[in-house]
């Protein structure tokens, strides 16, 4: 399965583009596996994805939601406000 990660913020800072098309290994079918693989795949990324949210096809996504060849996921992290 193929899929478009769109990075924001914080996040794209850390690793260092705005996106990516990932083809996915099988095992990878939720947003939560997802997760856990960027952190795998992105070292600056290790143990820095549980406050951030993300979005499948631009509607906010919870780590059981599955997911299809062609989502984009967008990957958001908490902003602060004043």
């Amino acid at each position: 399965m193929k899929v478009r990660v769109l990075y924001f913020a914080a996040v794209r800072e850390l690793v260092g583009r705005d996106e990516e098309t990932l083809e996915l290994p099988a095992h990878i079918t939720t947003v939560g596996a997802l997760a856990a693989h960027l952190e795998q795949t992105h070292e600056p990324l290790a143990g820095r994805l549980a406050s951030v949210r993300f979005a499948r096809n631009e509607e906010f996504a919870r780590s059981g939601d599955a997911l299809a060849d062609g989502d984009d996921v967008a990957v958001i992290p908490p902003v602060a406000g004043g």
